[in-house]
């Protein structure tokens, strides 16, 4: 009997064009990405009512805010080697039913502290929904449409947090900030009964965990209709590791990659959170009214939203190392010039548009980068773990910029400083590509 011939998959993606069925994956990470960026900030906007309602001080909701972002940086950590082991698919849907029951059991929540903890809970699926969607989607996708995909796909958090602000304006005042919660968690357990039936596993991870290869020719089947498929063996193209999926990324091959994905996660996260919680603040200190202040910080998101999409389609032109490490050098020079501007409306508006377009635009493309970067074996930890260092950051600056508002610095000096870990992500990125580029001319010679 003959032997089967190999067929690699990653090059099989690769060459044939992108199918209708890849698209739905991209719109289905799509959903769940919105509907995380629902629940993260639906806190945000019904802080408000929850104050009122329970006749709290400011000082007393911060542990509601802090509750948040901890359960997203343990989820990260916890979900993403659980999705090496067991499978995209299954941590993911488990993430999204997770967050959504968490989500539904906070709208009965009878004190602060109920709600602080259910808050958390809800952050551990959120911290683990996200990461193995760009995951998945990463491992969906043709290289050649991989970055534009993914960015793209991210988008959807943008779009969530905004019907956030749209869901609560039209709820609270009519039915109370629960029913905000309510949907919060309705809205991901219906998703999930969609992702049941529709998203499919990884056919990278099916082929590394040696499932039965009819799944694998069923996937690709849908890919490629017409593709023969009989007497074939499936491969990946790369040997799993024999270690735990945290172990493998400080691989020699990836640990420097991985130590500078972290760096650059935890300074862009740090100033994303600073800029996003801060901001408002900061402007109306120029004096500027609070609307002005607030429709100058909406540019921020605005600008990060094109510049997630825009920086994805370069990143599959251009080496994607330097995109991103020219986008965040400039982020942190747009960050600067905040500060001389603050007091002309439209230009600080242009400024901070620029400023969320490069430093939230290179955000999204290193989730899409880190995912590229790591072997099948590991990615969901890569891509998580990432996420969960720079979640780290995210906690500094939120709290950082009362620190920074105490010290007295003018508003140029001040946003000089912000713009300083834009820069430094942006050495990060540069240093990445050369590391990069140096093992791929390695390789070469060695062959």
């Amino acid at each position: 009997m003959p032997a089967s011939l190999p067929l690699n998959i990653t090059k099989f993606i690769d060459e044939h064009p992108l199918s209708p069925f890849q698209v739905t994956i991209v719109v289905l990470c799509f959903l769940v990405v919105a509907i995380d960026g629902f629940d993260t900030a639906a806190i945000g906007f019904i802080a408000p009512a929850i104050r009122a309602d329970w006749n709290l001080g400011a000082a007393q909701l911060a542990p509601l805010f802090g509750a948040g972002l901890a359960g997203l940086m343990a989820g990260a950590f916890v979900f993403g080697p659980l999705a090496d082991r067991r499978g995209r698919k299954s941590v993911l849907l488990a993430s999204v039913l997770f967050f959504g029951l968490a989500s539904l059991a906070s709208a009965w929540s009878g004190t602060l502290w109920e709600l602080v903890v259910l808050r958390f809970l809800t952050g551990l699926g959120l911290g683990g929904a996200m990461p193995n969607a760009i995951t998945l989607t990463s491992e969906y996708c043709p290289e050649r449409r991989r970055s534009f995909l993914v960015t793209t796909m991210f988008c959807g958090f943008t779009v969530g947090s905004a019907l956030g602000g749209l869901a609560s304006a039209a709820l609270i005042d009519a039915y109370g900030w629960r029913s905000v919660l309510i949907v919060g968690g309705i809205s991901p357990l219906v998703l999930a009964l969609l992702l049941a039936r529709t998203l499919p596993e990884s056919i990278r991870f099916l082929v590394m965990a040696n499932r039965p290869p009819e799944r694998v020719a069923l996937a690709l089947q849908r890919i490629a209709p017409t593709a023969d498929l009989r007497d074939v063996t499936f491969v990946v193209g790369e040997e799993r590791g024999t270690k735990s999926p945290v172990s493998r990324l400080f691989a020699p091959k990836l640990v420097r990659g991985t130590l500078l994905f972290w760096l650059t996660f935890f300074m862009s996260l740090l100033v994303i959170y600073l800029l996003s919680s801060w901001l408002p603040t900061l402007l109306r200190g120029t004096g500027l009214s609070l609307r002005t202040a607030a429709l100058i910080t909406a540019m921020f998101q605005i600008g990060g939203t094109v510049g997630a999409i825009v920086l994805g389609w370069l990143m599959d032109r251009v080496n994607p190392h330097y995109v991103l490490a020219a986008s965040y050098a400039l982020a942190g020079v747009f960050i600067a010039a905040v500060g001389s501007l603050a007091t002309t409306p439209w230009a600080a508006a242009t400024a901070v548009f620029l400023a969320g377009f490069c430093i939230s635009g290179s955000q999204v493309g290193a989730n899409a980068l880190s995912a590229s970067f790591y072997p099948t074996d590991c990615r969901a930890t890569g891509v998580s773990w990432a996420n969960g260092i720079g979640r780290l950051g995210s906690v500094l600056g939120s709290v950082g910029g009362a620190t920074m508002l105490s010290m007295d610095l003018g508003m140029p000096t001040l946003f000089a400083v912000i713009g300083v870990p834009a820069l430094i992500a942006g050495a990060t990125m540069l240093s990445l590509g050369v590391v990069r580029r140096t093992a791929v001319e390695q390789r070469m010679a060695a062959t």
